[in-house]
This record gives structure tokens, sequence and C-alpha cells, in this order.
């Protein structure tokens, strides 16, 4: 994140949320701003447990199901984010909370998220790496196993530094056995007739 986007984050948001709250407060008066404030906190809290728990229950569904909750999570995460926003005071991050909240711009939200992280991806500014753990349990890339391809570096080994190759046959050291089938063996002899 660049330095101008964590100033208006941090400093412009907060200045024009405060100058709503100013100017409520000299149109409705002092304690009906902070009734609103109060009441948008409320019930922008009462939606977040909700919505949260709905998104909770299609992460389970979908890991029940043997599948791997991608929109799931970040349904959670907009809505954690959601509900962080309602709970500040200001009319602006109440409003952008609630829009987090319902399923029609919570879904418009996803989208742009995942096609924004897809251009990061492709322009080069973000990199994925998948590995596993190496022969000592370690994460790939990190002080105890290998490198990842292409000169990436990963787990916790310090950026830059030069790394192994990747694991090519590493040892399983914990299995679990899921479903055992026990078959006769064959016999070389035909039957006899």
């Amino acid at each position: 994140m660049t330095l101008g986007r964590l100033f208006l984050l941090f400093v412009l948001v907060p200045l024009a949320d405060l100058t709503l709250l100013v100017w409520a407060a000299g149109r409705i008066g002092f304690w009906p701003t902070v009734a609103t404030v109060v009441l948008t906190a409320a019930l922008g809290s009462w939606m977040a447990r909700r919505e949260g728990s709905a998104a909770w229950k299609r992460v389970q569904s979908k890991m029940t199901s043997g599948g791997v909750p991608g929109p799931e999570l970040i349904d959670g995460l907009i809505i954690l984010i959601s509900g962080v926003l309602l709970l500040t005071p200001g009319f602006l991050t109440d409003l952008t909370g609630l829009l987090g909240l319902f399923p029609p711009t919570r879904t418009a939200m996803r989208k742009a998220l995942a096609s924004g992280f897809q251009s990061a991806i492709q322009n080069g500014t973000v990199r994925v790496a998948s590995g596993g753990f190496g022969p000592m349990g370690g994460p790939m890339g990190g002080p105890m196993g290998g490198g990842m391809p292409g000169g990436m570096t990963g787990g916790f080994g310090a950026p830059g530094a030069p790394q192994k190759p990747p694991v090519q046959d590493a040892e399983i050291v914990d299995a679990e056995i899921v479903e055992e089938h026990t078959r006769p063996l064959r016999s070389n002899r035909s039957p006899e007739a």
C-alpha cells in the first residue's frame, strides 16, 4: 500500500467522518447525532453477527463436502471488516460497513477484490507461492526445507538469501489411513477344471 493511500485511509476518512458528525450535530442536535451513531453500531453488530455466522456455516458446509472455501472466506473477511467499520463512529464508515453486510453489495466487493488481486498477480506486484513441509518438518523455503522455484523465497528464510532447490522426494513424516481395503492375492495358477 502506498503512502498516499495510507494517508487517505487514516487521515482523510476520519476527518470526513468528523466533519459529517459535526454537520449532523448542527442540523439535528448533539444527542440525536450520538443516538444515531450508537444505533448504527448496535444494528451493525447484530447484522455482522448474523451474516458472520451464516458465512461460517457456508465455510463449514463447503469443507464438509470436500471443497475449498474460497469465496466463503472472502465473504467472512468482508463481514469482519464491515463489523469493525460499523463500530467506528462516523457516517462514512457506517455506510461502508452496512454495504459490506448486504449480500448483493458484498458479492460486488468480493468480485472487485478478486479482480484487483488477479491484476496484482499479473502485474507482478504480488507473488503467490505454494509449498509444503520439508523433510525436517519446516516450511519449504525456510531454514529447514528447500527453496521456492524461480528464485522466490518463502517460509521463514531471509529475503534474498540463497535457497536450496525444492525437495523432490520428501519423506512422509505422518500419515493416516482413511479407508483400508483388503483384496485376495491373485494366484498365477489357472483355475482347476
